[in-house]
């Protein structure tokens, strides 16, 4: 089967890759695929389950000059709240710093 395709406005063929997972493990909860998400996909929720002192996390990455309305509380993660909702415009892989999200093109019906 073919994957679904559309055209930009200039005319080029594009085919979107739909979200399909998000790994918490590595997410560190800074909310920025949720910023730019058109389509309500994500929500920050409480991390369960994980260490939040993780050594694969730097501090760097938790703490932002920049007041985006999240908390720089490690306990929080993203996690996928209307994945049908997804469009696939794939913005959300693009502002992830630790490339938590995986996609795939989902084929015509």
């Amino acid at each position: 089967m073919n994957p679904i395709t559309g055209l930009t406005r200039g005319g080029v063929e594009w085919t979107p890759a739909f979200v399909t997972d998000l790994n918490q493990g590595t997410c560190i909860g800074c909310g920025r695929c949720f910023k730019v998400c058109p389509r309500d996909v994500f929500e920050l929720v409480e991390r369960e389950g994980l260490d939040a002192t993780d050594e694969d996390l730097d501090d760097d990455d938790y703490y932002d000059d920049e007041d985006d309305g999240f908390s720089d509380d490690t306990s929080m993660v993203m996690s996928l709240k209307n994945l049908m909702d997804c469009i696939g415009c794939r913005a959300c892989s693009r502002v992830c710093p630790k490339n938590c999200l995986s996609h795939e093109s989902a084929a015509a019906a």
